[in-house]
This record gives C-alpha cells, structure tokens and sequence, in this order.
C-alpha cells in the first residue's frame, strides 16, 4: 500500500476528481490503481483561500515497488503504515478466574471488549443503570430538577462520554494505532463511516446510545458478563495483592485481576481505594464556567466568507490565554451548534458540561473556559491527596447556592462580568443549560484568581475571534469536572505502584481525558492484563 498525502481539491468537487487526482499525482493510468480508501479528511477554510479538502489517500497499486522508488524523494508520497489491529493473546479453555472490569463508560468498554475479544470472558460492575434507563434519569434532572446520585450525566452505561459531544479525536501519542480500533468498533456498532477519515470526528449524544448497546451485545455474546447497579465499595487486598472486591449488596467477588475504569467523579471510590492504602497521588486540574455565544458568530470570525458552508459544518475554536498573574486560561470541550447540560452526580451541588448532537445544529455554541488549578492551590499532600474533591465539592456547593438552591445554574452576561457588576436580564444570547440560568454575580463562584485570570483573558480572547467578548454572551457557572482530581499511578506494567492486580485506567484514574484516549488505554490496559493472567 502507498500513502499519499496533502492532496488538495475544491470541497464541492465531484467523486470521479478524487480519483483522477491521485492518477496525476503519481502520474499513472487507470488501468494501475487496483483500489483507494480516504485514510483523512481534513479542510482549509481560511479566509482569504479558496475552500478545499485536504485527502490523505492509501491506495493499492501495480507495481508499488516502482512507484515508490520514482517518488522516493517526495516526502507526501510513502509506503502505508499497518493500522490494522493485532491481538496480543488468547484465553486458554479454561480461566481459573476471569477478570473484573469496574466501570462501563469508553475505557471499560474497551478494556472489556477486547478482553472478551481475545476469549476472557470479563466481568463487568458497573455502578450506574444502563443506558436508555440512565437517560431517562438523567432528563429528570434537567426537565424536573430531581437528581438520582447513581444515574445521571456522571454514572451508567457508557460514561460521562454519552453525554457529550462525542469528540473522537485527541493528541495523545498513537504509534501502534489503538485509536483506529477504537474508530472501526464505533462504525461497527453503528457510528457514520465518516468518523474514519473526518479530521475530527464526532458521534453526538443520540447516536451513541444505540452503539454503546450494541458493543454492550457483543461482549454478551463473547462470553462477558455485564452486571449494572452494582457498586463497589471496598477493595480486598492481602500483601499488596489483590484478591477481591465487595459490592454495595454485600456480594463478595473474587478477583485477581481488575481494570479500575473509573469516571473522574467516582469520588466515594477514591476514598474506598486510599482507606485500602492503593497509592494515589494529587494531580493538577482546572476550573471555570462555560460561556455561550450564537454559532453563526463563531462561524462568521472562524470561516469568513465560508461560514454556514453545510460541507464544513458549524465552527470549533481552541483558545489560550496565559495570564499575568501566572495563570492559564483556556477553552475546554467546544461544543459546536450544542447545550449547556447540567453535570452534578451529587445532591445539592450544581456542574455545568457541554454536548452536541450529530448535526450540530443548534442556536448556541458553548465551550468551558477554565484555569488551571495545581494541588498547592487547594491544601493536598501526601497524606491527603484527595483534597482536590473537597475543593471542587466547595466550588459546586457555593454553585447551587448562588443559583437559587434549585439546580438552576449561576449566570452572568460577559459584559457585566468584565465589569464586575452583576446581570438582571438575557440580551441576544438565550443560555441553553436546563433547568435554568438564574442571573447573578459569578465573582463569588471560583477563586479570586480564576476570576482576575479569566476577566483579562476574555478581551484577549477577542482579539482571535471577533465578537467573543460581547456584551451579551452568557458564562454559566460551574466547570469543575475538567479531569480527574487524583492520579492513580501505575508503573511500565500497567498495574498500581502498590497493589498488584489492579490496572487503573482511564479519565478517572488521571490516564485520559476524552473518549478516544480514554478507549485507548482501556485496550492497552487489557492487553497487559490478558499477558499477566496467561504468565
């Protein structure tokens, strides 16, 4: 296979061009090219540009050996690397014990997947209820105000990552190509075939309820075990060796080998694991609200002339603004064309996340803008290194109060923000969070320093997108659940530094951060795991 990339054409050019483009970028006739597939997809939408896609193209052909030797020099034109995915190894006939997945969102669905894949046969607890029940609850918050700690945006099946945007991208480090797995399970499951080329890729909220079901199905069918409702609460473990784990119920369940694919807002769970003496450690984190704008203004100061173009869809950013008090502040999970949803996974607390659904095509866009926050910030130490949740706990509490006591969200227009006075009324932008937005001042919401740090970077902000600073945008308080709190460090073996057999993985354990990372380290956490148990 060849590799070809940066090939250019206009975004609304006919299919056959594609073709006859790769033809006369390597000069040869049709009668040569056996078959191609778009490995990438990506546009140039800048304003004073003609709009094109950009192709990265894999393509069978006669006689590959000689095209690449006449090519050699060019660096565009190379040999395909393998993306397919090989299995590491296989169960035996018979598993003495098999092994325990605790929690179902992207990195426990992967970590289950493919151990049931190569013959395993894992267990799944999963705390939550499954997803279409979930939703259901899930909406009780949003349309009725009534929070079920257990089911919600943070708990059940698929994860925080269900109710999102579906963002399938990430900039972690891919050398063996986990990432294409992830991809092809998702469109095996029932994701647009689009979401293998796209430059990035997303699912919606919608979509990835049926697909979680069906991945769901298959390891049923592999012989796994799916168990919801089923919460964990201590963790057995005999000279740093673990040898089980007891549940909510009172069930015991004996196992030596656990995936622990926490979501970042497990937090009795943290606590569970530091009272058993696993080694976790504080890490840093960030802060702030989400802010609304109309799409069509992102579109406008992103794409110029090209906005509203159906071929390139509504508009994302990327912002960053270092501060002079030293502090970072930045975007955090865009959300094109989506909504405001509220987030809390615990009573009386209010959390603010973001989603979109596949289309995109919502009044709003929304992104958080938060600032880092380091563990000096908030008192952790060695002895405590789980101070990170009573901070957040303390910023969503003040959250809730500041909002009404009603799960109704903190608000404030950027205007009345910047100028340290509070908002009485909405202008153009009608803020899309359910159940509410009740209109205060936000100052008393983050700390002194977040708030100083993000009152000079939104005027920064405006300097890279035109409008973003306007008066009547809407920041909604709180964004506190950016990543995981605490780290669970693991060594080269993928196993906790202290207690052998537990694999902690994922966003809770401070190993990802989105779907597609956080479905990459379940495989490569699975596929250690599946080593260690044929030793």
């Amino acid at each position: 296979m060849i590799r070809i990339t940066e090939l250019r054409l206009p975004v609304n050019h006919a299919p056959e061009e594609l073709e006859a483009a790769i033809l006369k970028r390597l000069s040869i006739s049709s009668k040569d090219l056996v078959r191609f597939t778009v490995f990438k997809r990506s546009h140039d939408a800048r304003k004073n540009t003609a709009l094109s896609f950009i192709y990265t193209i894999d393509l069978s052909i006669k006689d590959e050996e000689k095209v690449l030797k006449k090519w050699g020099h060019d660096p565009h034109v190379r040999p395909s690397p393998d993306t397919s995915y090989h299995y590491v190894a296989k169960a035996p006939a018979e598993l003495k014990k098999r092994p325990v997945v605790i929690g179902f969102g992207p990195c426990g669905i992967f970590a289950a997947l493919i151990l049931a894949q190569m013959g395993f046969k894992p267990i799944v607890l999963e705390r939550g209820k499954q997803v279409r029940e979930r939703t259901q609850d899930t909406w009780g918050l949003w349309r009725k105000k009534i929070l079920n700690p257990e089911s919600n945006v943070q708990f059940g099946e698929g994860g925080a990552g269900t109710f999102s945007d579906g963002k399938l991208y990430s900039q972690i480090k891919d050398p063996k190509f986990y990432g294409r797995k992830v991809i092809e399970e998702f469109i095996k499951a029932g994701a647009p075939e689009e979401i293998a080329y796209v430059a990035k890729p997303h699912i919606g909220t919608f979509r990835l309820v049926g697909m979680v079901e069906k991945i769901r199905q298959e390891i049923i069918d592999l012989g796994g075990e799916i168990r919801f409702q089923q919460k964990v609460i201590s963790f057995d473990i005999q000279d740093g060796q673990l040898r089980g784990l007891r549940l909510e119920s009172g069930e015991v369940v004996e196992a030596d080998h656990v995936v622990l694919a926490l979501g970042h807002s497990a937090r009795d769970t943290f606590k569970a694991l530091h009272q058993a003496g696993v080694y976790i450690e504080p890490k840093p984190f960030s802060v702030g609200f989400r802010i609304e704008h109309p799409q069509s203004l992102i579109d406008k100061a992103r794409l110029g002339p090209h906005a509203g173009n159906p071929l390139i869809g509504a508009a994302d950013y990327k912002l960053v603004h270092h501060a002079k008090n030293g502090r970072a502040v930045y975007s955090f999970c865009m959300c094109p064309g989506g909504t405001v949803v509220a987030a809390t996974s615990e009573e009386n607390r209010v959390v603010t996340n973001g989603m979109s659904q596949y289309s995109r095509n919502e009044r709003n866009a929304n992104a958080g803008i938060v600032v880092n926050v380091d563990p000096s910030d908030y008192g952790a130490s060695a002895e405590n290194p789980l101070a990170g949740i009573d901070f957040q706990r303390a910023l969503e509490s003040k959250a809730f109060e500041l909002g009404g006591k009603t799960y109704e969200a903190p608000g404030q227009l950027v205007g009345d923000f910047i100028a340290g006075r509070p908002s009485h009324e909405f202008g153009r932008v009608i803020p899309s969070y359910k159940p509410g937005v009740h209109l205060t001042d936000l100052a008393e919401a983050l700390p002194s320093f977040a708030i100083e740090a993000m009152r000079e970077a939104l005027p920064a902000f405006e300097k890279q997108i035109k409008g973003f600073s306007m008066p009547d945008a809407v920041l909604t308080g709180v964004e506190t659940r950016t990543s995981s709190p605490i780290r669970i460090t693991r060594g080269t073996n993928y196993q906790s530094l202290n207690v052998k057999g537990l694999y902690p993985a994922g966003e809770g354990a401070g190993y990802a951060g989105g779907i597609l990372s956080a479905g990459v380290d379940g495989i490569k956490v699975a596929e250690a795991l599946a080593l260690d148990m044929l030793k």
